[in-house]
């Protein structure tokens, strides 16, 4: 694919913002922190657990600055986000001609002593469980001279997994999809999975205590609640049993939930389990939790770069939520707006930049994503109108079960897919983005970035 200069020029901006949330700087910058704490506490053990979508440079940065303190490790990450995927990434970038120069040198990925899993996600499965039980083993072996750094990001809700006694992972792995396709946000889906967790809720500090605990935290939720980010293991919970309850009564999912989940849940709310662990226990006088990046960050970074270029620019939201197509509409609004002014004040061209995390309610078979899904919506506003372009992504450089981080539109998409034979409107009605957008050669394929702080969109209008 040969991408135009002003889709180019969207995804320059976007990488902009990946390396402004790189994990291993983000991480780095905490090393004589770690170092210093270890010293001074006289620990004698330093154990490096880690789970997330970010989670290889992160260890990377770990080892490269404080490898002779440590004495154990393992960390759990996504499938293709492990070890050996930098090159395959690149070839890509160079393939798809997007930005290459400036996209190379963005991951340090792991050539590591440490223990280093590949797992499911967004739904759980057994390296998962695997890779979870050999932090619970370690953890447990852990006492009030040790000390832990815990490196969360993204996606460590589904990769640290160890369901609550009398859960199968079966039965774990089918609420998550129920509550995946029936839209639930991220708040509310970890909400249930802290409830049905033996590591979610704060329970992997009360697993580590009475050892130290610092927490380095690359945040994927909006508002950066530490509770929500991974399912917050090493953070107070503000959830309860009953918040748990209804979400599911929300979706109209008590009926298809699996009964041992239901009887988990109401043995919880009826007091005949412990409650996740609350602000103010103990477990957590010895535990730091430091959020090192977050989607502001990639948003400032984003418009700084867009301004060097000449765009005058605005972020409109970092905390973008609700149905992915309705965010497309009304982005596309917002930029039809803009490009039919006629106001001399108006400074030419511009870019409007926003982030956070959509969500899609599946009501077909097909296959995509929420930035897809966002994107094509957006092109369908804008059909016809020269001038706009539009890029939406996840930063982690995924979308959805597929090998693309979204899509890039402007005012040729729809006529393009008309061309051939494609209608946009069944493809979106079938939740099908990503092989509409694959037919019209219009995905924007980045491989993992090595971060995760949720989704990124950019509007660039002449």
């Amino acid at each position: 694919m040969k991408i135009t200069d002003k889709k180019k020029l969207a995804a320059d901006i976007f990488y902009a913002a990946i390396r402004a949330v790189d994990p291993y700087s983000s991480v780095e910058l905490y090393s004589d922190r770690i170092r210093s704490a270890y010293h001074s506490d006289n620990f004698n053990r330093l154990f490096v657990i880690g789970f997330g979508k970010a989670v290889c440079p992160m260890v990377k940065a770990i080892e490269d600055n404080v490898a002779d303190l440590i004495s154990k490790g393992v960390a759990i990450t996504k499938y293709g986000h492990g070890i050996e995927q930098q090159s395959s990434r690149a070839a890509v970038n160079k393939e798809k001609n997007i930005s290459y120069s400036e996209a190379t040198g963005l991951l340090r990925y792991c050539s590591t002593a440490l223990k280093i899993l590949e797992a499911g996600h967004p739904v759980p499965d057994e390296n998962g469980l695997r890779g979870s039980e050999e932090i619970i083993r370690l953890l447990k072996s852990a006492d009030e001279k040790t000390l832990v750094v815990c490196l969360v990001s993204g996606g460590g809700s589904a990769l640290l997994v160890s369901p609550h006694e009398g859960i199968t992972l079966a039965e774990k792995q089918l609420v998550t999809k129920l509550l995946l396709n029936a839209g639930a946000d991220i708040n509310e889906l970890n909400t249930v999975r802290k409830h049905i967790s033996n590591v979610k809720g704060g329970r992997l500090a009360e697993i580590a205590y009475p050892a130290r605990i610092i927490s380095l935290i690359l945040s994927d939720v909006i508002g950066d609640r530490l509770d929500v980010i991974a399912s917050g293991p090493t953070s107070p919970d503000m959830t309860t049993y009953s918040h748990a309850l209804r979400v599911l009564e929300k979706y109209d999912l008590i009926g298809c939930t699996p009964k041992n989940i239901l009887n988990v849940l109401k043995r919880g709310l009826d007091g005949l389990l412990p409650e996740t662990p609350k602000a103010g226990n103990t477990i957590f006088e010895n535990v730091e939790n430091i959020i090192i990046g977050s989607s502001r960050i990639a948003l400032d970074a984003a418009k700084q770069k867009a301004e060097e270029m000449g765009f005058q620019t605005e972020i409109l939201s970092s905390e973008l939520t609700g149905e992915a197509k309705d965010i497309g509409k009304w982005l596309a609004e917002k930029a039809k707006e803009i490009k039919g002014s006629r106001i001399r004040e108006v400074k030419w061209p511009r870019c409007l930049i926003s982030g956070g995390e959509t969500t899609v309610k599946v009501k077909g078979d097909g296959l995509g994503g929420r930035n897809m899904e966002l994107a094509l919506a957006f092109a369908m506003e804008i059909k016809g109108i020269d001038g706009i372009t539009f890029l939406s992504a996840g930063t982690d450089g995924t979308d959805g079960p597929t090998d693309a981080a979204g899509a890039i539109v402007d005012g040729g998409t729809v006529k393009k897919a008309k061309k051939l034979g494609l209608d946009p409107e069944e493809y979106l009605n079938n939740n099908d983005s990503y092989n509409f957008f694959k037919k019209i050669d219009g995905l924007f394929i980045t491989g993992p970035t090595g971060t995760n702080v949720m989704d990124i969109q950019i509007v660039v209008i002449e």
